[in-house]
């Protein structure tokens, strides 16, 4: 299946760093447009990082008119506190793309890194190897820091996906949000 040209928004949620890639795809194939981080450990209010990746991820929007946003989703880990801090970082990304009626693609880190790699258990070093690769990423614009090769891979498998996404969770817009979350709203 062919898929038409359109470009991805890859976001990697975090609230110390947040990454962000952007695909173009052109007669079915990737081309990086954009990736970079933004540093958000100089705030010291969590307040003021949520705002901050929400005017990132809209001034991206605004920038680069991208069709979909593909999201890496929150993974439980040991403290709840930092996956409360991680799902409020994703919240808020996801809020900017439904402001702009960008449909949003979420998908597990494990799913991102098979896609990319073929192992689920990959590390950041590897999926941002086989990127590079993959992409022709001259070895010079990579950042240290892995958080950006993290979003772009989360673009690349949303793109993988081939027309068929398998997105756990997926939303058009804020009607469709509120359908497919009526209970949680309604608590």
């Amino acid at each position: 299946m062919t898929v038409k040209d359109k470009i991805i928004l890859g976001i990697d949620p975090g609230t110390n760093v947040m990454g962000y890639g952007l695909l173009h795809i052109t007669a079915n194939k990737p081309h990086l447009l954009a990736m970079g981080v933004l540093q958000l450990d100089k705030y010291d209010s969590h307040y003021l990082r949520l705002r901050r990746i929400f005017e990132r991820v809209i001034s991206l929007i605004d920038e680069f008119l991208p069709d979909e946003l593909a999201i890496e989703a929150p993974f439980f880990g040991k403290n709840v506190q930092s996956m409360l801090k991680l799902g409020r970082a994703q919240g808020v990304a996801m809020a900017a793309a439904l402001s702009r009626d960008i449909p949003i693609f979420e998908y597990a880190p494990l799913k991102i890194k098979m896609s990319v790699t073929g192992s689920g258990t990959a590390t950041k070093e590897q999926v941002s190897y086989m990127l590079q690769n993959y992409l022709k990423i001259p070895k010079e614009d990579l950042l240290p820091q892995l958080d950006a090769t993290d979003a772009v891979a989360a673009a690349l498998c949303h793109h993988l996906q081939n027309g068929r996404p398998q997105s756990e969770k997926q939303y058009s817009g804020w009607k469709d949000f509120i359908a497919k979350n009526e209970k949680r709203i309604k608590q």
